[in-house]
């Protein structure tokens, strides 16, 4: 342990009467995160629950904890995903490069689109031979909902101010323009996703553009291609951070993620919302549908 480090913890001792946990026995450690799920900007979204999730919040409060802990000296990112919010990847990957202790990410069976995305500026990217990865690419729906309103005998009165204001509504066909609008700005998307891979893995952009056809790749061929750097699991991530670290022997300190299941989220819904929420399971797919398309009013483009 440092000097600096024990003179922090002595005075921790006889001030709060405890060893705080940046003063743990151990100074090399790695920490190891585990961000798996949808990449979403909130825990649960819509009216359903869905399991785990990697939100900006989460991996900001895990990284900090990291990064707080003067003991840990490299970080590795397991990351099991298959992508979602284009905003929530954007964030979360700039809390990543916030972080000055060396990062590794270590790939599952899935790491695609936003699951890539958030990793691209790791310092290492470990996956394995098996691993489904790439994906790169942007996605953006825009619902038609004109015929289930029909269907469901739903008329709308629609007043808007502002050329393309009901164009998100999913009420009618986009107009040519307006699916040029669409197009716009998923080209801007998917430009700076390129971007991000490019600056990322030290490629040109023009090669990162080659391999940015939505497609997934093995691990295997993410490492001939460029977007991975060494073949294998979790252990080989841990030992590569540690390397570049300077750490021999790490002490290796997994960071359990708050558990989210539906009993605890009806639990903290409150009685007029746990109705809500009954009655709504209880529809027909074409409600829950439209309930849910009108929700979210708003085309999300999205990394996955």
């Amino acid at each position: 342990m440092s000097k600096v480090t024990l003179i922090i913890c002595i005075v921790a001792l006889l001030v709060l009467g405890a060893v705080s946990a940046s003063c743990s026995i151990a100074e090399n450690k790695v920490a190891v995160i585990s961000l798996s799920g949808p990449v979403q900007s909130a825990e649960s979204s819509g009216l359903f629950f869905g399991g785990s999730a990697i939100t900006p919040k989460f991996v900001r409060s895990q990284l900090e904890r990291a990064k707080n802990d003067m003991a840990v000296k490299a970080i590795v990112i397991q990351v099991e995903s298959p992508g979602g919010s284009a905003a929530a990847s954007q964030e979360i990957l700039e809390e990543i490069e916030k972080v000055e202790k060396p990062i590794v990410a270590s790939f599952g069976n899935l790491a695609a689109s936003g699951g890539y995305y958030i990793s691209a500026k790791a310092d290492k990217i470990v996956a394995l031979p098996a691993t489904l990865t790439g994906s790169i690419g942007v996605i953006s729906e825009m619902p038609n909902l004109k015929g289930l309103f029909e269907k469901l005998g739903i008329e709308m009165e629609v007043f808007t101010a502002g050329k393309y204001k009901d164009m998100y509504a999913g009420i009618r066909e986009l107009t040519p323009e307006e699916k040029v609008i669409m197009q716009e700005m998923t080209d801007q998307l998917y430009d700076q996703f390129i971007q991000v891979v490019a600056e990322g893995r030290n490629l040109s952009e023009d090669k990162v553009r080659e391999l940015a056809t939505g497609q997934l790749y093995t691990g295997a061929q993410a490492k001939e291609l460029g977007l991975v750097d060494e073949l294998g699991g979790l252990s080989t991530a841990i030992n590569l951070a540690a390397s570049l670290a300077g750490i021999e022997k790490p002490e290796v300190e997994y960071y359990e993620p708050e558990t989210s299941s539906l009993l605890n989220a009806l639990l903290g819904m409150g009685l007029q919302k746990l109705h809500s929420f009954i009655q709504v399971q209880s529809l027909g797919a074409e409600a829950i549908i439209l309930l849910e398309t009108l929700n979210n009013p708003y085309p999300q483009p999205e990394y996955r």
